[in-house]
């Protein structure tokens, strides 16, 4: 298993319970938590740019990334493909950063295998009748597309059982605390501040 400084955070929601939300918000309060920068096949929407939400790619560029055995994990979603840069992470987890990914559950998985320390927290809506409205609300989608969304919702919300912490976003200020305290408490762990504070253990005789 390879062990590094920075701390991995792999977050997961169905699309409309607020992940989105949650992390920018917590990136514009801990400046230590970056993003990861996925690659994805789908068009851009509404003020996205190429580069900041995702990279943008075609269809022959993304089979040409996975040849290159480029991304950590890779997964179809709602028709589309979305990829995570490996090299990107390892990178900035070796030099003692953090790293919040935004992924679907698959990925989610995926990744736990290959970063054992990676902690994944999934994001739960309050209520289906709740999540249906905020994806309505959102005005980006049609109403077939809504279903489809809430259908595979109902399929992703079962393998939360799979992650380290689930956060219910029925208040944002609270989810957001919520994920400030999961990212925190990481920090604190023993093996963490053994990792990133060798100079206090060595000062103070701990091994």
């Amino acid at each position: 298993m390879n062990v590094y400084p920075g701390n991995l955070y792999v977050v997961a929601a169905p699309s409309g319970a607020g992940k989105s939300s949650l992390v920018k918000a917590l990136m514009e309060l801990d400046s230590r938590v970056r993003p990861s920068v996925s690659h994805t096949t789908r068009e851009p929407r509404g003020q996205e740019k190429d580069g900041r939400e995702y990279h943008f790619v075609d269809n022959a560029q993304f089979d040409e990334l996975i040849e290159q055995n480029a991304f950590l994990e890779w997964a179809h979603v709602h028709g589309h493909r979305y990829g995570t840069s490996k090299k990107t992470i390892e990178d900035r987890i070796a030099l003692g950063g953090d790293v919040i990914l935004e992924i679907d559950f698959q990925g989610a998985i995926q990744i736990k295998k290959i970063f054992e320390n990676a902690v994944l927290i999934f994001i739960l809506p309050p209520s289906l009748v709740e999540l249906r409205s905020r994806l309505e609300r959102r005005g980006e989608d049609s109403a077939a597309t809504i279903d489809l969304r809430i259908q595979n919702a109902e399929i992703e919300m079962k393998r939360a059982q799979d992650f380290d912490f689930v956060i219910i976003n029925e208040l944002f200020e609270t989810a957001l605390f919520d994920l400030k305290a999961i990212v925190h408490s990481q920090r604190l762990k023993y093996a963490a501040q053994r990792r990133i504070r060798k100079d206090i253990f060595a000062a103070l005789h701990i091994p």
